[in-house]
């Protein structure tokens, strides 16, 4: 198994949920890690956390949907971090409604920040693994993005994107030595699936927990370099 030590890496949405999770399982394995989101309150306490393993923790506040805000904020990132070994593509937003029902804006907001973002944050990456030969990419994507359902119409449109994009750019960057993952979780006790009202906090024997996702995400990153885990997805025991 690999060892992650001194690794750098970068978490979009990491403040919370399933980006928080997996951040803090970086921390543990001593990856030094930059994490995004829009809440600066959140951001720092997350920092707070990731540095009490010992390790550099950084932040940038930015919105993955303004291409603009992006580039300033990757580059921030990457001037104070020196270079990247990781990429966890992990910010996304959810609504569900029919599809008549549900506003055009929001329908709209919903691909623009689950695709847009994702492509807007690894085009500024991608350079950056390419030069070094070497890296890895995660991409969140969900079982949503497998199959849909009645009034999930704009969130599995954006979740089956992310796999269609997600396994091009895998077939695009393997010569360069980059491995890209594709992971579609089931439902797992996140920020947002409880604020969404599919998940329940105190469903610990039910439902997946971010901890769980993030042992699957440290997992795949220590399998030898000759080894890449294309898609993986996570379902808990209970139906």
């Amino acid at each position: 198994m690999t060892d992650l030590k001194n690794r750098k890496a970068i978490i979009t949405g990491g403040s919370r949920g399933l980006g928080k999770a997996t951040a803090l399982a970086f921390a543990k394995e001593g990856i030094d890690i930059a994490i995004t989101g829009r809440n600066e309150a959140a951001l720092k306490e997350t920092v707070i956390e990731l540095e009490a393993y010992g390790v550099n923790a950084i932040y940038a506040v930015f919105d993955v949907s303004n291409y603009e805000e992006v580039k300033t904020g990757i580059s921030s990132l990457l001037t104070k971090l020196g270079s990247v070994d990781i990429l966890v593509n992990n910010a996304g937003i959810a609504a569900f409604g029919t599809f008549n029902e549900m506003e055009v804006s929001q329908w709209t907001q919903i691909i623009q920040t689950n695709v847009m973002g994702m492509y807007y944050v690894t085009k500024e990456v991608l350079p950056h693994l390419i030069s070094k030969n070497e890296g890895d990419i995660i991409n969140i994507s969900s079982t949503a993005g497998l199959s849909g359902n009645a009034s999930t119409s704009a969130y599995s449109a954006s979740k089956f994107a992310v796999i269609g994009m997600s396994e091009s750019l895998m077939k695009e960057v393997r010569k360069n030595n980059i491995r890209v993952c594709t992971l579609t979780p089931s439902t797992i006790a996140s920020d947002m699936s409880i604020d969404l009202g599919i998940a329940n906090k105190d469903s610990e024997d039910s439902v997946l927990q971010p901890e769980d996702f993030a042992q699957l995400i440290v997992a795949g990153l220590k399998l030898p370099r000759r080894a890449m885990l294309k898609s993986a997805a996570l379902w808990s025991t209970n139906p």
